[in-house]
């Protein structure tokens, strides 16, 4: 068990926690969410008693061990990758290194007898005879194979060495194990080895993920940090948002009766228990819910921006066709041979050997990059509204507010009609007044948001809309294509939203594409099954502290 007493913590005025209590028990997986900025990697990283600056107390419970997931692989660079795994159990990485320079000793004296003996038994305490066999266990479930197992971690590719920083925190069946967003970079069958992992593990879980999906799977509890607190709740993400919402829309339709109220809250709980899966994580979960009485649960207090497409007139039949584009990008083959023809109406998520594969098939179709061969052709009748991936040539003029700048694409120049779109993703009073300069990742997004709201345009090409966003901002983009009457084509990794937006998958990379004439989830059905090939038109090729 791990908890805090008191715990506060300020940058200059800025108040971060104020007073934080809370339990963290075993047994449970806690979803730690919030705003862009309100302190989640600092809370965890004061758990993991790797932030010391905080006002109050962590307790932990004596002898039990927490494991810190970290994203500084280039630490690592000269270590083999067995060896990284290993170390994420400190003890028995340190009785390894104690044996290995004691048994290289000269001359091997009688106390050195001794001294082995006892390391040889704290090392079988520890599991060491099944230590390699165990990391090699976990690495194989990530998708490292054991031709890598001896590498050095700098031979490996980026997204593989983030496998290896994962499969180093599991090792060893931490006691309490925080995890920083553990699904970034991953494949969608490592994602799914690691939510049954985590769905099975009967210890103390505390995970920050801006992937809902993954939260929905693993979580029995949500901690949501707001306004410097951090208020916990019985159930996964989507019970805590749904939830969250009907409490705010009663609390604020004062005719309604209260007995409504209860009925229909009483109602949306029994709903959420008996849709709980068999797995051992929504049993649990099942369980607490069934004992939830509707005073815990509150209204969210969290502001959702609005996100919104229109449509000024609607596309004809003829949308786009793409025949035969390849794209070499220093001296290696990004595309090959791409050809596929959209329907209107159609939703589609596009999928690459790597995420550049995707992005430049996109600025190819807006016209921001010219394929060495092939073309492509838009129906006369289309209106296009691009969100690229990098967007910083948008924010060149560092000087502009944002009402100026959101005024450079508006049809309306009037700074009331401005005020209204940016007002929608929360830029609102002095807001809408400061300097692109200041922007975060995350507002430079919801600007941009703001801008494709303005087009009205029948077909959407958005690439990577969800990186940089919280967890809120993903909600409306997500709930804003979903009712969009047009046409998309999108990349993202947020499964959630591939699994309710896309109607169509194409995957597109230097082998060709393969069209997958289905929904995401037929398309995992097949990729997870181990299942290769293609449905529908297909062009050339297949597709801690201790």
């Amino acid at each position: 068990m791990i908890s805090t007493s008191g715990i506060s913590l300020s940058f200059g005025s800025h108040k971060l926690f104020e007073d934080v209590n809370i339990k963290f028990v075993p047994g449970n997986c806690y979803g730690l969410i919030g705003a862009n900025g309100a302190g989640k990697s600092t809370f965890l990283k004061i758990l993991s008693a790797e932030n010391s600056s905080y006002a109050g107390t962590v307790t932990v419970t004596p002898g039990e061990r927490i494991s810190f997931l970290r994203q500084d692989h280039f630490s690592f660079d000269e270590e083999e990758v067995l060896n990284i795994v290993i170390a994420g159990e400190p003890r028995l990485a340190k009785v390894m290194a104690e044996k290995e320079a004691l048994y290289a000793k000269e001359p091997f004296t009688d106390a050195d007898g001794e001294k082995a003996g006892e390391l040889e038994g704290q090392f079988a305490e520890l599991r060491g005879w099944e230590a390699e066999s165990d990391a090699a266990v976990l690495l194989a479930g990530l998708g490292i194979g054991t031709e890598l197992h001896s590498k050095k971690m700098r031979e490996l590719r980026d997204t593989d060495k983030v496998k290896v920083l994962l499969a180093q925190a599991l090792f060893g069946k931490p006691d309490i194990l925080l995890l920083d967003e553990p699904t970034n970079h991953l494949d969608i069958t490592a994602i799914r080895w690691l939510e049954e992992f985590l769905a099975e593990y009967d210890k103390t879980v505390i995970v920050v993920s801006h992937d809902r999906h993954f939260l929905n799977q693993v979580c029995t509890h949500m901690a949501d940090i707001d306004f410097g607190r951090i208020q916990l709740y019985t159930g996964n993400y989507d019970f805590w948002y749904e939830s969250s919402q009907l409490a705010l829309k009663l609390s604020q339709e004062k005719s309604k009766k209260q007995s409504d109220k209860a009925d229909e809250l009483k109602a949306f709980i029994a709903r959420f228990s008996a849709n709980a899966s068999k797995s051992r994580q929504a049993t649990s979960r099942k369980k607490q819910l069934e004992k939830l009485t509707i005073d815990e649960i509150r209204p969210s207090t969290r502001k959702y921006p609005f996100v919104g497409f229109k449509v000024e007139r609607e596309a004809g039949d003829q949308l786009l066709s793409v025949e035969n584009i390849s794209k070499t990008i220093g001296g290696v083959k990004i595309l090959d041979r791409i050809s596929f023809t959209l329907r209107k109406g159609d939703k589609v998520v596009f999928i690459g050997d790597t995420d550049l594969a995707v992005t430049t098939l996109f600025e190819i179709l807006m016209g921001d990059m010219a394929a060495d061969s092939g073309s492509f052709k838009w129906g006369v009748t289309t209106s296009r509204s691009y969100f690229p991936k990098d967007n910083t040539q948008y924010f060149e003029n560092k000087d502009l507010n944002l009402i100026d700048w959101l005024r450079q694409y508006s049809p309306d120049q009037n700074e009331n009609f401005v005020r209204g779109f940016l007002g929608r993703m929360l830029f609102s009073g002095d807001e809408a007044t400061k300097k692109t300069k200041v922007l975060s990742g995350g507002e430079r997004v919801r600007c941009m948001l703001s801008r494709m709201m303005m087009i009205d345009a029948n077909v959407l090409l958005l690439d990577g809309p969800t990186n940089h966003l919280d967890l809120e901002s993903i909600t409306s983009v997500n709930n804003g294509l979903i009712k969009f009457p047009g046409t998309v084509l999108f990349s993202s990794h947020d499964q959630q939203f591939i699994q309710t937006v896309a109607n169509r998958v194409i995957e597109v990379g230097a082998k060709g594409i393969v069209d997958h004439e289905k929904s995401y989830e037929e398309y995992l059905g097949m990729k997870l099954g181990g299942f290769t090939g293609h449905a529908g038109n297909t062009g050339q090729g297949k597709g801690a502290r201790a």
